[in-house]
C-alpha cells in the first residue's frame, strides 16, 4: 500500500479490524504520525499533563476536500491547533479519527494524511491516538475527520468575557479568503489571481505575542460566521459595545469581487487562519508590529475599539460617514465550509 497507492481505493475490509486495516494504519497513519505514544498501540494514550490545560474537539466535512491553499487534512490540524492557541495554550497532543467512504482513493487519502503531518510540524503537537472507520459507498461524502486537541495554557484568563472599554480590536490579516477559495472551487471559477484559503496554524504567531508579554484580553479565530460572528459574540459575552471602522478592515480585491458577484459580506465569510484579538489600546501598535513580522500577517490591522455604550452591539462605521449595526450572519452562506 505504501509503495504505490496510485489507483487503489479504500475497501470495507480496511475498516474490518484484520490484515487490511492493520496495513492501512501501520503503513500510512503510523508512518506519517510516528511517535512513541502512538506506537505503543494501547487502547488509550498515556499523557503527562501539568497545570491548567485546554481541551477542544472539532469535526471536518469540507467540500471539496481539496482547495486552493489546503485540503481537509491541513484544515483539521490547523483548526484544532488554532482553537487551543486562541486560549493561550501550547498545542501538545491531538487525536485523529477518520470516517472513510468505501471506494475513496488511497492516493488522495495518502496526500491528506501527509498534509496533516506537515501541518503538525508547524506547532510541535503530536497525534497520539486515533480511530479508523470505513462505511459503505453512499453513506459518507468521501472523508470525514474528527480531531481533538490538548494544550498547556501559558497565558490564562483569555476570554470572550474579558473585553474592557478602551480595548483595541485587531484582525491578523485580510478576511474572507477561505470562504472565497471554497466558493471558487465549488463553482469552478477561474480568476486571474492567486487567491488561496488562509488555512494555517496560528500558534507560532500567538506564541510570539505571549513571549512579548502582550496583555491579551480576548482572542478568537474567525471561522464559521467570520469576523461578524466573533465581534457579536464578544460584545454579548462582555456586555460592551464594539465600534469598527469598515475602511480599516483588510479585504483583498478578489474577495471583494466575489462578494459583489454573489451578494455576500466579507465580514460574514469563513476564515481558517485569521484571528481577532482585543488588547489595551496603549499596546495595540506594539502587538501589531509583532504580528506583521509573520508571513500571512502583513496586513494585520487595528479595526476598532471597545466602548461602554451600546452594550451587546457591534456598530460599523462606513466610509460614507454613516453607521449601521453589524449583525450576526443569518442562514447558511456556504454549507460544508470546514
Amino acid at each position: 500500500m505504501a509503495d504505490n497507492p496510485k489507483d487503489k481505493a479504500i475497501q470495507l475490509s480496511h475498516g474490518g479490524g484484520g490484515k487490511e486495516m492493520n496495513a492501512l494504519i501501520r503503513n500510512l497513519f503510523f508512518a506519517e504520525f510516528d511517535n512513541p505514544i502512538l506506537r505503543s498501540e494501547e487502547d488509550a494514550a498515556k499523557l503527562e499533563l501539568h497545570g491548567a490545560t485546554a481541551f477542544t474537539t472539532d469535526s471536518f466535512t469540507v467540500s471539496p476536500l481539496f482547495f486552493a491553499g489546503g485540503d481537509i487534512g491541513k484544515l483539521a490540524i490547523a483548526g484544532t491547533v488554532n482553537d487551543l492557541a486562541m486560549m493561550g495554550a501550547e498545542p501538545q497532543y491531538l487525536s485523529c479519527s477518520v470516517i472513510i467512504e468505501e471506494g475513496f482513493s488511497l492516493q488522495d487519502l495518502t496526500t491528506i494524511v501527509r498534509s496533516m503531518a506537515k501541518e503538525l510540524s508547524h506547532c510541535g503537537a503530536r497525534i497520539v491516538c486515533g480511530d479508523t472507520k470505513v462505511v459503505p459507498k453512499g453513506c459518507a461524502d468521501g472523508l470525514f475527520i474528527n480531531t481533538s486537541g490538548i494544550g498547556r495554557i501559558l497565558r490564562p484568563n483569555i476570554s470572550a468575557a474579558n473585553l474592557t472599554p478602551g480595548d483595541a480590536i485587531i484582525v491578523s490579516r485580510d478576511i474572507g479568503c477561505h470562504g472565497a477559495a471554497i466558493l471558487m472551487a465549488r463553482e469552478g471559477l477561474v480568476l486571474e489571481s492567486n487567491l488561496q484559503s488562509d488555512c494555517a496554524t496560528l500558534w507560532p504567531i500567538v506564541e510570539q505575542l505571549i513571549a512579548a508579554n502582550i496583555p491579551i484580553h480576548a482572542m478568537r479565530d474567525a471561522t464559521r460566521g467570520g469576523l461578524s460572528a466573533v465581534l457579536n459574540e464578544w460584545a454579548g459575552a462582555s456586555k460592551v459595545g464594539i465600534t469598527v471602522n469598515e475602511a480599516s478592515i483588510p479585504v483583498c480585491d478578489e474577495v471583494k469581487g466575489l462578494c459583489e458577484l454573489y451578494g455576500f459580506e466579507a465580514t460574514d465569510l469563513a476564515n481558517e487562519g485569521t484571528f481577532v484579538l482585543a488588547v489595551p489600546e496603549e499596546i495595540a501598535h506594539g502587538a501589531l508590529e509583532i504580528m506583521q513580522r509573520f508571513g500571512g500577517c502583513q496586513h494585520a490591522a487595528i479595526i476598532g475599539t471597545v466602548t461602554a455604550g451600546a452594550a451587546g452591539k457591534v456598530i460599523l462605521k462606513t466610509p460614507w460617514q454613516t453607521q449601521r449595526y453589524l449583525d450576526l450572519p443569518q442562514g447558511e452562506l456556504l454549507p460544508r465550509i470546514c
